[in-house]
């Protein structure tokens, strides 16, 4: 799998290093493959109404992508452009379901850096990981250009910037109150409008984000 820096936004793909924090996580409390809900006390505007995919959480630290916070001047159509994926004049020829996918804020680290998460119907060895419940992670471009081509997974959402904690500090963050958690799973991730994501995140929890107060638990 190869990096790509191109364009004004200048929007790379390259592998993320999980797969040391994946070979020690997987045990109790551990949160790979949930969902990190952010409560009003954590404190943190970049983090405020959040919702987060949790890809690895191990011994070694946690990472993740913020799956609720659609970017505000990126669509897919014009990052396949930007990325010499499609020239500019096909892109008014991509499928609606194309065109559609979502393209995410992922989170304050790496805010160029770009990774696809996606149905596990799609995989290349050595560029995609496995994750949790047929969920899978690519950060190459050659899943842009599958996707393009309708040689993709089903379903797919795609994150600029990542989300990431050093040893014990989400731990830490979850005792102190400042996140909820709770499971997660394809109809979520790819089914649910971003917008619409927090509130369905605490519904699973059975919490009306009107009555939302600071106390922090784990499904």
């Amino acid at each position: 799998m190869h990096a790509l820096v191109c364009g004004r936004q200048g929007v790379y793909f390259k592998p993320m290093a999980i797969n040391n924090l994946k070979r020690e996580s997987g045990g109790d409390g551990y949160l790979d493959g949930q969902l990190l809900i952010a409560m009003p006390t954590m404190g943190d505007a970049r983090f405020e109404k959040t919702v987060i995919y949790m890809c690895a959480h191990s011994p070694e630290g946690a990472w993740g992508l913020v799956v609720n916070r659609r970017s505000r001047r990126l669509t897919f159509p014009k990052l396949l452009v930007q990325l010499d994926v499609i020239k500019e004049e096909d892109a008014i020829r991509l499928p609606e379901p194309v065109t559609a996918l979502p393209v995410m804020r992922g989170g304050p680290v790496e805010r160029v850096r770009g990774f696809v998460l996606h149905s596990d119907d799609y995989f290349v060895d050595k560029s995609s990981i496995e994750l949790e419940g047929g969920i899978a992670l690519t950060a190459s471009v050659e899943i842009l250009r599958a996707i393009a081509t309708g040689l993709g997974p089903q379903r797919a959402l795609l994150a600029l910037g990542y989300a990431g904690w050093g040893p014990g500090q989400l731990d830490r963050e979850i005792q102190e109150n400042g996140w909820l958690t709770c499971d997660s799973d394809s109809d979520f991730l790819f089914g649910v409008d971003p917008a619409d994501k927090y509130d369905s995140a605490l519904g699973r929890l059975g919490i009306d984000p009107a009555m939302l107060s600071g106390e922090a638990g784990r499904a």
